[in-house]
């Protein structure tokens, strides 16, 4: 899969530390990470935000009162792929910190696997696609210079 073209909108919300994600996810790196997950052209906004943000939009969208890692709203797939990916900076952090890995790693992680959910990609639907999506974030992480998330 050869990186395609994206049209990148990095917003940062308010939230203790923020300053310390947004030195770690600077646009260019964000950008070479999500396109190497696109097969197609693509818009898409990042929100990186606080647990409370977080919690919020979990709550309202999935009807889950907690924070999550990462939310994926996708709108449309083809000619161009356009969504809003939305990551919980303090989640992110537990969770690294949990696995052993650095933070970075984890955020081109998930950054990646909410590319692939914007395209249609789903862990959840059965355990075909959970592994064929498994095996693409490891591809691509791992063209990108990062180990196994797994």
């Amino acid at each position: 899969m050869t990186p395609a073209e994206l049209a990148l909108d990095l917003q940062f919300g308010e939230f203790p530390g923020a300053a310390t994600h947004k030195a770690l996810l600077q646009r260019a790196k964000v950008r070479r990470w999500m396109a190497a997950a696109l097969e197609r052209p693509g818009e898409i906004a990042v929100r990186i935000v606080g647990e409370d943000e977080g919690r919020a939009l979990n709550r309202e969208y999935r009807r889950k009162d907690y924070a999550t890692n990462v939310l994926t709203f996708d709108y449309t797939r083809d000619p161009v792929v356009s969504a809003d990916l939305v990551l919980c900076a303090p989640v992110l952090e537990r969770e690294a910190r949990e696995q052993g890995k650095p933070l970075e790693a984890h955020y081109a992680h998930l950054l990646v696997h909410g590319t692939l959910h914007a395209q249609g990609y789903d862990h959840e639907a059965g355990e075909r696609d959970a592994l064929e999506m498994e095996a693409l974030e490891i591809l691509l992480l791992g063209s990108l210079g990062f180990p196994n998330p797994y």
